[in-house]
């Protein structure tokens, strides 16, 4: 899914649909976390189960980097 950065007052941001938001599980005034592993940002609600979170996290970053090691075969088997 791709998002465009926007002027919003004096800063910028992007606006994320409302279906989106509501698979996320978060409302206006929720707090989400940008993180970053293995070159990959990841945007997460704050709170909920910490051990969940930790390890989709770690599956996530395993997921990562299998994919940037067989980055050529994943390619041509997408083709």
């Amino acid at each position: 899914m791709n998002f465009d950065v926007c002027h919003i007052g004096t800063s910028q941001g992007i606006i994320i649909p409302q279906d989106v938001l509501k698979r996320m599980g978060v409302s206006p005034g929720d707090q989400l976390e940008l993180s970053e592993r293995v070159g990959l940002w990841f945007l997460k609600p704050v709170g909920g189960n910490a051990a969940d979170q930790d390890d989709l996290e770690r599956q996530l970053e395993a997921a990562a980097v299998v994919m940037e090691k067989y980055k050529v075969a994943l390619k041509k088997l997408a083709e």
